[in-house]
């Protein structure tokens, strides 16, 4: 492999790895706050649906984008009110939100476009378009350093950089922030941030409304920039993915990084890959493409050590009386 081409396996793998670094950045805000959240597909799913389909119809991808956010939103609404108000079985709450949107999103679709649960393609203003950063073609004749900045570097859309902000930002806001702390705190040990005054519903709800607005860029990323609309289950287990990575990373932002690169790569070698000849031994496509499924199956069976998630987590909070 030359370097061009492994700089093209890495530009992938940034492109590949941008929805699920959001989408497991979601799922931290809201497990470290004592909320399991197995809706991101359907979160995701639904916000890359109705940022396509609004896109389209208005022209501008940042109402897209915006849409996308408040539908997601809207689910994230549903699952707090659900596990947080009503006290119910997280984990069955988040498998309804997925059935609620893989139905939702394509009925919709097809009601609006008329063309088999997906959107029109998306041109224009209605698409994220590459940024080129300052002297990217200028540096790009200088061995080595050239090419790193302006294939890998620079063309990406903006998404792309928000989403790797979003990782010292989540850092700084859960490690160096009274919020933070207190967010913290309730995934451990709810009874101890309610003694001190603080409320712990108000705090869970807060969380569950950052893991809607991440999960929302998510799927608007999916539908405006990585692809050029919505088709049906387009997010193809991007948010149980990003669960494994979660787990993978123990509910740690710089690690999330990590762990969604590496799912990121697996998915970049197995496009570019295919039908791998091994010493005659000819490794067809089919298990290239189920990489990242087979590594999300290792990780959550325990391969990678005990990863022990945050105490009070998927234990609705009762007050005492």
């Amino acid at each position: 492999m030359d370097y061009l081409t492994l700089l093209q396996v890495l530009d992938s793998t940034v492109r590949l790895a941008t929805p699920l670094l959001l989408a497991c950045l979601a799922g931290l805000f809201s497990e470290r706050a004592g909320i399991f959240d197995i809706g991101l597909e359907g979160k995701m799913l639904l916000a890359a649906f109705f940022s396509a389909a609004v896109a389209y119809v208005t022209g501008s991808v940042w109402l897209g984008l915006l849409a996308g956010i408040a539908s997601s939103m809207v689910l994230a609404g549903l699952h707090g009110l659900a596990s947080i108000t009503f006290r119910g079985n997280q984990l069955i709450s988040g498998v309804a939100i997925n059935f609620l949107a893989a139905g939702m999103t394509v009925l919709i679709a097809q009601d609006w476009f008329k063309q088999g649960g997906r959107t029109p393609s998306l041109i224009g203003g209605a698409r994220f378009e590459p940024i080129t950063l300052p002297l990217a073609e200028t540096l790009q004749p200088v061995p080595v350093i050239g090419p790193l900045y302006h294939d890998l570097i620079s063309g990406h859309t903006v998404l792309v950089y928000i989403a790797f902000l979003c990782v010292p930002a989540t850092w700084w806001l859960l490690y160096r922030t009274r919020f933070g702390l207190r967010l913290r705190a309730v995934g451990e040990n709810p009874a101890a941030v309610d003694t001190a005054g603080v409320s712990v519903v108000g705090l869970r709800y807060a969380a569950v409304a950052i893991c809607g607005i991440l999960c929302g860029i998510a799927g608007a990323y999916l539908a405006t920039a990585l692809q050029a609309g919505f088709v049906k289950d387009m997010t193809a287990g991007r948010g149980y993915i990003a669960l494994a990575a979660l787990i993978f990373a123990k509910w740690r932002p710089w690690y999330a990084l990590s762990a969604t690169l590496l799912f990121g790569l697996l998915q970049a070698v197995a496009l570019r890959y295919q039908n791998i000849d091994l010493g005659g031994v000819v490794i067809p496509v089919q298990v290239m493409d189920a990489l990242p499924y087979i590594l999300t199956v290792v990780i959550l069976a325990g391969f990678v050590g005990k990863a022990i998630p945050p105490r009070a987590g998927g234990e609705p909070y009762v007050k005492e009386r």
